[in-house]
């Protein structure tokens, strides 16, 4: 993996593959060895790089207290060499443009990490500047789609001054066997996001999507009995005029009721929440507790329903971090599995569920983590908030058992007759 990135003089050297290949490490290496033997400079990039964090520095870093390199010296925002004069720098490729660009115009050497992220007018405004006679431009991915710009550019038709190299965990010796565990892990319960995550295929068009068309339809005509399993609520609050504040009722594989409401206060929304507690009683209600949706939480709890009432960051950690990017990949991958459950599962026959259901796209971040699409590319695309659709993905936000007292105070046919008898609302 080394040899060629030292010893081949080319204009671009592109390493593609899955997680865990060492790209990024093969990388650091070799440019750090590189900058022992002669004064380089050497740009970092990437196409947004808010701060340092954002950088490779921290992974140069690290490979020079690995070996000890006592000659380079780690600044804050650069790496030199005391002896050869080599200088790294880290910069974001959207800082830029064809003016102020031309501070790049003697580099000897551009690393661009996670290259799949770069814009087409990134890459045609860096691509000429880096202009010093045998500069070259190298470049690390793991591909995200079919046509990703520097893709399409420089491998797609290779010519003699390009190298493309695809790395992938089994071709990396130093592999940790975590990584072979989770590789193969996912192989068997997912293949096609095996071959994404793992041996660096493009996403296909048709895998876009987290939730697909069939496991929806089949879920709404579905018709399954499911007396026994403990009721979960979920509550989407509000967070803006337009959007609706939504509880979602699910036992076991038969998500049942959506109740909606429109324009209230956090009092209001707590004082729905309280009614269904009592007469209903929940094995848990999960809350968003992003923006308003924490005074919501914090009424409740001064209410005394501390043990019912668990809030959810939607942008928080997940509880298996290493295979989500946050909270809601999780939830909305565990509502994925539910709809795909051999047995069955039932929700209402519903054309905004169906439709925020299908919309959201999955990525993959830079640790080959599951992401979804940002809910206001969401939003943008429907022309309203996932309100539906992030209410059920609630409901999946832990494992819940039932309780004695549940299971004492449940009554399998009282739903539908109290919320005639004591709610004014909105029923989907």
């Amino acid at each position: 993996m080394f040899a060629p990135l030292i010893q081949t003089k080319k204009r671009y050297k592109l390493y593609y593959g899955g997680r865990a290949g060492g790209k990024s490490y093969a990388f650091a290496d070799s440019l750090l060895l590189l900058g022992r033997m002669k004064n380089l400079r050497i740009a970092c990039m990437r196409e947004v790089q808010d701060s340092i964090k954002d950088s490779v520095h921290k992974l140069l870093s690290d490979r020079i207290a690995f070996y000890k390199l006592a000659d380079y010296q780690v600044k804050e925002n650069q790496i030199t060499n005391k002896i050869t004069g080599t200088t790294f720098i880290f910069k974001g490729l959207q800082d830029h443009n064809a003016g102020n660009i031309k501070s790049l115009e003697g580099i000897d050497i551009v690393w661009l990490e996670e290259a799949q992220k770069i814009s087409r007018k990134s890459w045609e405004i860096l691509d000429p500047t880096i202009r010093k006679p045998g500069s070259e431009i190298w470049i690390s991915m793991n591909r995200e789609e079919e046509n990703d710009p520097v893709w399409k550019a420089v491998a797609e038709n290779p010519d003699e001054r390009t190298l493309v190299v695809k790395v992938n965990y089994t071709d990396n010796p130093f592999c940790p066997e975590e990584m072979k565990y989770l590789a193969q892990k996912c192989l068997q319960e997912s293949p096609e996001d095996y071959e994404h995550i793992w041996l660096g295929a493009p996403i296909s068009e048709s895998n876009r999507k987290l939730i697909s068309f069939k496991e929806v339809k089949e879920a709404m005509t579905a018709i399954l009995q499911d007396h026994q399993s403990p009721l979960v609520i979920g509550l989407d609050v509000a967070r803006f005029g337009d959007d609706r504040t939504v509880f979602c009722f699910r036992r076991g594989r038969i998500c049942s009721e959506f109740k909606c409401y429109s324009k209230l206060d956090n009092v209001e929304v707590a004082n729905y929440a309280t009614f269904f507690i009592r007469e209903c009683h929940p094995v848990k209600m999960f809350v968003d507790a992003g923006g308003v949706g924490g005074g919501v939480v914090d009424i409740l709890h001064d209410r005394g329903f501390r043990k019912t009432v668990c809030p959810v960051m939607f942008g928080g950690k997940a509880l298996m971090d290493e295979r989500y990017h946050n909270r809601r990949a999780e939830m909305w991958d565990e509502l994925h599995r539910w709809l795909g459950n051999e047995r069955g599962v039932q929700i209402p026959h519903n054309d905004q569920l169906q439709a925020e259901l299908c919309a959201v796209e999955k990525f993959y971040d830079s640790r080959g983590r599951l992401q979804l699409e940002d809910k206001d590319a969401i939003k943008k695309r429907l022309g309203r908030s996932p309100d539906l659709a992030d209410a059920l993905a609630l409901t999946f936000a832990e494992p819940v058992s039932e309780t004695a007292e549940n299971r004492d105070c449940r009554n399998d046919n009282s739903l539908e007759s109290l919320f005639r008898a004591k709610t004014n609302h909105t029923s989907w």
